[in-house]
């Protein structure tokens, strides 16, 4: 093994915290038939992650990142996202960012729990698409079968929406308003609800024409941030 994969890996490792390891693969349902199912954890905590990829995505090339990303440890890639995000967000180089989107499209396997997808997505493909006016690129991928696909995909549109930009969005929540997968009721329902932050008016017009055929779930999040009572006036029907 290189041997910065190695020291990152030690490093990772002397972060583990017992209890974490115990608890993580219950929060992200990695037992039989679950959607996680198979995935491992060595209990690293979120910002202890981040640390280490600040300490060392400039030291890695996407070669090495490869192989931390492949890895069967959950926090191997999350951390290997980390620094592929940092990456790109340091890059003025075009010939390097289409580089760095590339090895995630064919990397996508491994993004695949949803913090890895909504830690990433938006940040590296999100932000491409955008700048390069690529909407195809995350169009495709919401025309998946593979349901991380999907939620990549509509996440991803995160960056149009904080840009002021929701078509996209609305495009992809209609598209797959009725997958059945409730991980991708929450992300509609957050894209959505993340649209009525930049945007109420654009909120209650999509609500008024989709809400009541919306699986419940994504009407909730689509919401939260709604008055009160007209948060109640959605779930009652009154509207």
């Amino acid at each position: 093994m290189n041997y910065i994969l190695k020291e990152i890996k030690a490093a990772l490792s002397l972060l583990s915290i017992p209890e974490k390891a115990v608890f993580l693969p219950k929060f992200f349902k990695t037992g039989k038939g679950e959607y996680g199912e198979g995935d491992q954890f060595i209990g690293v905590v979120v910002p202890e992650q981040r640390k280490v990829a600040k300490e060392y995505f400039s030291k890695i090339d996407l070669g090495e990142l490869s192989e931390l990303l492949s890895s069967e440890i959950h926090e191997h890639r999350l951390t290997a996202l980390f620094m592929l995000i940092l990456k790109f967000e340091k890059s003025k180089d075009q010939t390097v960012n289409d580089e760095i989107v590339e090895f995630y499209l064919n990397h996508i396997q491994y993004v695949n729990n949803w913090d890895l997808v909504d830690t990433s997505c938006y940040k590296i493909l999100g932000r491409y698409a955008f700048e390069n006016q690529n909407e195809n690129l995350l169009r495709k991928l919401t025309d998946s079968e593979n349901m991380w696909h999907k939620r990549i995909a509509v996440v991803g549109t995160m960056y149009y929406v904080k840009n002021g930009f929701f078509e996209l969005t609305k495009e992809f929540v209609t598209h797959n308003l009725h997958h059945p997968h409730d991980l991708m009721h929450k992300a509609n329902g957050w894209l959505l609800r993340e649209m009525g932050n930049k945007n109420e008016t654009e909120l209650i017009s999509f609500l008024n024409q989709y809400y009541k055929v919306m699986p419940r779930t994504c009407l909730r999040y689509a919401i939260e941030k709604l008055d009160e009572s007209l948060r109640q006036d959605y779930l009652k029907g009154r509207i």
